[in-house]
């Protein structure tokens, strides 16, 4: 007795759709990487917290945002300037020379860019403050209604001078 043994032949049309489902298969799993190895640096900024929290590394770039404590403004020479940020919970120093934003005040919203140094102390090469006088960024209002110190003034401030422009 002759036994016919059939043989499993892809069509064109399957192997079509299996090419386009491995390609698809590997461009998820290529996005799943990028996304994971870029989740801490989509942050816009840090706030004290945060640093204190991840543990970041001396030398490692960030932008650290928050409030400029009140009382902390040092100016020294050479357009040398000293500060501390804190988010109501944690307070980090900060070092800047250079000229400051116009708007630049304690107890406003700051965020600065540059690294942290061995000692613990914020190196800043930028610092960007708010660009008129009710402007908070969002993340730096997030970062203080989530640690409890936020100003029920701030939102008030915030429209009854917008609806008069």
């Amino acid at each position: 007795m002759v036994e016919h043994v059939r043989v499993a032949v892809m069509t064109r049309k399957q192997r079509r759709l299996a090419l386009i489902g491995s390609g698809l298969g590997i461009l998820a799993i290529a996005v799943a990487l990028m996304l994971n190895a870029f989740r801490d640096s989509i942050v816009f900024f840090n706030s004290p917290s945060d640093i204190e929290a991840k543990h970041i590394a001396a030398g490692t770039r960030i932008r650290l945002g928050g409030l400029v404590k009140n009382g902390s403004l040092l100016h020294g020479n050479n357009l040398k300037v000293h500060f501390t940020v804190t988010d109501g919970s944690h307070e980090v120093s900060v070092a800047y020379q250079g000229v400051l934003p116009d708007l630049f005040r304690e107890g406003q919203g700051v965020v600065a860019e540059g690294a942290l140094d061995g000692a613990g102390q914020f190196n800043a090469d930028t610092i960007l403050a708010k660009h008129d006088e009710t402007y908070m960024p969002k993340e730096v209002a997030d970062a203080l209604k989530k640690s409890g110190h936020w100003k029920d003034d701030y939102t008030k401030r915030t429209t009854s001078e917008g609806a008069g422009k």
